[in-house]
């Protein structure tokens, strides 16, 4: 009997080996493909950027002058809640400006971007207005953005707003529609904004309504036009004023194969404050309640995504008169030394008839260094 119970058992192993054996390939396998599936992405992305831009400015205008000075220095976070949702917040840290002591909140916004056809953001960001104003500083390409822009579309607004980097607090609206081979053949953005720039109160019951479209018929151009209505208001000694901003911008431009063409006109009605940034209520005659200002310029590839050379045509009427026109003739270059590392210089002739007689043509050279990261 103990010899034939022993034979059942090693009949039994026998049986029951190659199946353990066969288990375990299977269990190791499955083991190893779920390994490989790679892990869901959070629900909330935080991603940690910024840039600075350092220059050397030399001016020989009547009262020459050479300095150096930090042009922009931003942080900021960004990333999405959950699959919807995109946020920004980002601070200016470069210190005094004309009108802000110390680091400043620019963007502080969330967008919804369930759908290209329909997406909403709200908080601080940047005005629908014109196709340069939402450009990056140092993808715009020249010392500094163009007049247009700096006097007429919030960075350092003629009505003497303070100064604000194009950006206000609001409620847009935006989409892409009719795409065709991977572009949209028309994008769209509305927004309502208080009209009084970054982080100040609204003044009023009013608010600013800005807003423009543009067609892309060939891959990389744009043609567009934008518009805004509205007012910014001040309050000096318990009294209050505000001036009108009725303003229109015609857009056009092209980016590929490392080149850029673009050109805007922007027209202004409205008056503006005699001192800018505060103080009293007084208006500046001078300036009246008409400016316009235009821009053409390009950029080039000397070496593709390395070595460009670039011509700006900018020209601002304060007042809408030619004999109130600033002008300026840019031309320079750039060296992109490493992906997050570039080098540009501008030379620039100036001609500003504000200026009294012999003394209003001038020339400007301008260095900057701009790196990311």
């Amino acid at each position: 009997m103990k010899y034939l119970y022993t034979i059942s058992v090693k009949n039994m192993i026998k049986r029951i080996l190659p199946v353990v054996l066969l288990l375990a390939l299977v269990l190791t396998s499955t083991a190893q493909t779920v390994a490989e599936v790679p892990p869901k992405p959070p629900v909330i992305t935080v991603n940690v950027g910024g840039f600075a831009i350092a220059r050397y400015t030399y001016t020989s205008n009547a009262d020459p002058s050479n300095y150096l000075s930090m042009r922009s220095v931003r942080l900021g976070v960004s990333g999405r809640l959950v699959d919807e949702f995109e946020y920004k917040a980002q601070f200016k840290l470069e210190g005094k400006s004309t009108n802000v002591n110390g680091p400043q909140l620019l963007d502080a916004y969330v967008e919804w971007q369930r759908f290209k056809a329909f997406r909403v953001k709200i908080g601080q960001f940047k005005r629908a207005f014109t196709f340069e104003n939402p450009t990056h500083p140092i993808d715009q390409g020249f010392y500094g953005y163009s007049m247009a822009i700096n006097k007429l579309s919030g960075q350092n607004d003629r009505v003497g707003e303070p100064l604000c980097t194009g950006r206000d607090l609001g409620l847009q609206f935006q989409g892409d529609l009719l795409e065709m081979d991977g572009r949209p053949l028309l994008h769209y953005q509305i927004g309502i904004y208080n009209g009084q720039g970054i982080n100040m109160a609204d003044l009023n019951n009013k608010k600013d309504i800005i807003g423009g479209f543009w067609v892309m018929p060939a891959q990389g151009l744009r043609i567009g036009a934008s518009g805004w209505n509205g007012t910014y208001g001040r309050t000096y000694e318990g009294q209050y004023a505000e001036v009108k901003r009725v303003r229109y911008a015609l857009s056009g431009e092209y980016v590929a194969l490392d080149w850029v063409f673009r050109a805007e006109y922007v027209h202004s009605n409205g008056a503006a404050f005699k001192n800018p940034y505060g103080g009293n209520l007084d208006l500046d005659e001078t300036l009246g309640d008409e400016a316009d200002a235009w821009y053409a310029l390009m950029i080039a590839p000397l070496i593709p995504e390395t070595l460009h050379a670039k011509i700006r045509y900018d020209v601002y009427r304060d007042s809408a008169s030619w004999d109130r026109m600033y002008s300026a003739y840019d031309l320079g270059m750039d060296w992109i030394i490493a992906k997050h590392l570039k080098i540009s210089a501008i030379g620039s002739y100036v001609n500003d008839r504000r200026i009294a007689q012999g003394s209003h043509n001038y020339f400007m050279f301008d260095l900057q260094t701009s790196i990311r990261f």
